[in-house]
């Protein structure tokens, strides 16, 4: 369908196309006029990125008309012109080399040839992001491949390199060196099902009528009922890559969704809209309407400055709220918010669930959060043993333990004339594995390296790191009789989410209009 769209555009046959990020690479096509971006763009490199689409010609400049969908996707928006204006681009924060992707290196240069330790060490430290690689994980990451770590090594099936008599590595075998060329590669895409009709009283699948991504059906039982290809369906079975379905009749079936590119809001926009909303000055360079929401919020609330942190406490009917403006993204604010509701929980507060998006949280709570120490509850030491403790009872270090041992080639999905490892073949294993790991050798390097992937890719404990060291000593607490101008989005959030494992009803989303009214009342 992409291949028919781009061609189709290619011959001026289409006037518009509708897409998502999809379309931000890789295309070359001179006659586009103009790219509308609609909601904000999060960064102002993927701006000109997706600018640069339109009029794509040497002697014409780019335009395109940017759409915010609130007040703040318009600071944003502001924020990315005057940044592209002044070349001033966010770029991608450099990271360190992941041992998972070491050890199937390693184990594909010992399938080429007999290695030796020393230059294998030599030859990785000149690649960049392994630059700072010590001698000890470098050793470990050797082990993990030749015998899977000391807690798996009683296992044949791990052991993969074999030291030969002259100290050089090898490949265990021919058989091992065909099942690592079979599950090469570090980018790991979702397990896609057919989605087939069953024919007859038998569970065999017949006319296919599309595909929706593995996790999905994680959360259906057979007999549940779901909307797909404009019809209500009924799960009868998976087998193998096959979702059989039978067409059903429900009030209330599922909705599949998918989560597509959620891109966060980048460190170098954020303070720039920070900044912005800090000077009165550069109000001057909004629109009215935003201007005059800035200064109802300064009347009825605060407009802090540009290092410092916003956090407002006001009752509600019979819910007590907290919202704090960081403008960090809304991968830091769901992990901050995670860590939030334990603290709550332990003074008391007896809090009852959280939303968030890329400029503020919101938790409310049975109780009031006034009296708080504001300073104490956003400490830097929740990056601790809270963060451990919630890790250590998410569902995310399961799900990056099960990326990382794909990659390192612990677990491997494809085998010489079978068919592919299903996704819920693979978790299986994985958890496992992963359980006999936590119990019997806690300093695993797949465990380190779990960690590692999850505090990057799944809850940015970097950058929650970075924020709670700026407003360490700058946090402005107004306690508010009733919620601010800038708290309506976050009251419209309500209801979407809950925090897991917490008791009580979720206020249900209130009409803007109303909320309004309230907040300058």
């Amino acid at each position: 369908q992409r291949r028919k769209v781009e061609a189709a555009m290619a011959r001026g046959e289409l006037k518009a196309v509708v897409c998502t990020s999809t379309l931000d690479l890789g295309i070359d096509w001179g006659d586009v006029d103009l790219v509308i971006q609609l909601a904000s763009p999060k960064g102002a490199s993927r701006m000109v990125q997706r600018i640069g689409r339109a009029n794509h010609r040497l002697d014409e400049p780019s335009r395109a008309l940017f759409v915010p969908a609130n007040r703040f996707e318009v600071l944003e928006c502001q924020a990315a012109r005057e940044c592209i204006a002044e070349n001033r681009l966010d770029g991608e924060p450099l990271r360190t080399g992941a041992l998972d992707v070491l050890a199937q290196h390693l184990l594909g240069c010992a399938c080429a040839e007999p290695v030796s330790d020393d230059a294998l060490f030599d030859e990785v430290r000149r690649a960049g992001p392994y630059r700072e690689l010590s001698r000890e994980d470098f050793d470990r990451t050797v082990d993990l491949t030749a015998t899977g770590g000391y807690a798996l090594q009683a296992y044949d099936r791990f052991r993969r390199m074999v030291r030969g008599p002259d100290g050089l590595w090898r490949v265990r075998n021919a058989d091992t060196a065909r099942r690592h060329r079979l599950n090469l590669g570090a980018i790991l895409s979702p397990d896609v099902l057919s989605v087939r009709v069953v024919q007859g009283s038998r569970l065999v699948g017949g006319r296919k009528i599309g595909e929706i991504e593995e996790g999905y059906f994680e959360m259906l039982d057979p007999g549940d009922t779901f909307v797909f290809a404009g019809q209500v369906w009924s799960l009868a079975a998976i087998t193998g890559l096959d979702v059989l379905v039978r067409p059903a009749r429900s009030e209330d079936p599922n909705m599949p969704s998918w989560g597509g590119s959620k891109f966060a809001l980048s460190s170098h926009l954020a303070r720039r809209v920070r900044r912005m909303m800090s000077d009165e000055a550069a109000w001057g360079r909004l629109p009215p309407d935003v201007r005059d929401w800035l200064g109802l919020q300064r009347l009825h609330s605060r407009i802090v400055a540009e290092d410092e942190m916003l956090v407002e406490t006001f009752p509600r009917g019979r819910r007590h709220f907290l919202v704090a403006y960081p403008f960090e993204g809304r991968l830091a604010h769901t992990t901050l918010a995670m860590l939030l509701t334990r603290r709550l929980e332990r003074a008391g507060a007896q809090p009852l669930g959280f939303v968030c998006n890329d400029y503020a949280l919101a938790v409310w709570s049975l109780k009031p959060m006034d009296g708080i120490d504001m300073d104490d509850l956003f400490a830097q030491d929740m990056l601790g043993d809270d963060l451990e403790d919630w890790l250590a009872e998410s569902f995310m270090m399961k799900r990056a333990f099960k990326g990382c041992a794909i990659i390192a080639g612990l677990i491997e999905r494809r085998f010489p004339g079978e068919p592919r490892k299903t996704g819920r073949q693979v978790t299986f294993s994985t958890d496992l594995i992963y359980d006999v790991l936590r119990r019997h050798q806690p300093d695993h390097l797949l465990l380190h390296c779990a960690r590692q992937e999850a505090a990057e890719g799944m809850i940015d404990a970097a950058r929650l790191g970075d924020l709670l060291a700026r407003v360490a000593g700058r946090i402005r607490h107004v306690a508010l009789e009733r919620l601010s101008p800038f708290a309506v989005p976050m009251l419209m959030e309500i209801g979407k989410e809950k925090s897991p494992g917490q008791a009580g009803d979720a206020i249900l989303a209130e009409a803007e209009s109303d909320l309004i009214a309230e907040a300058l009342a």
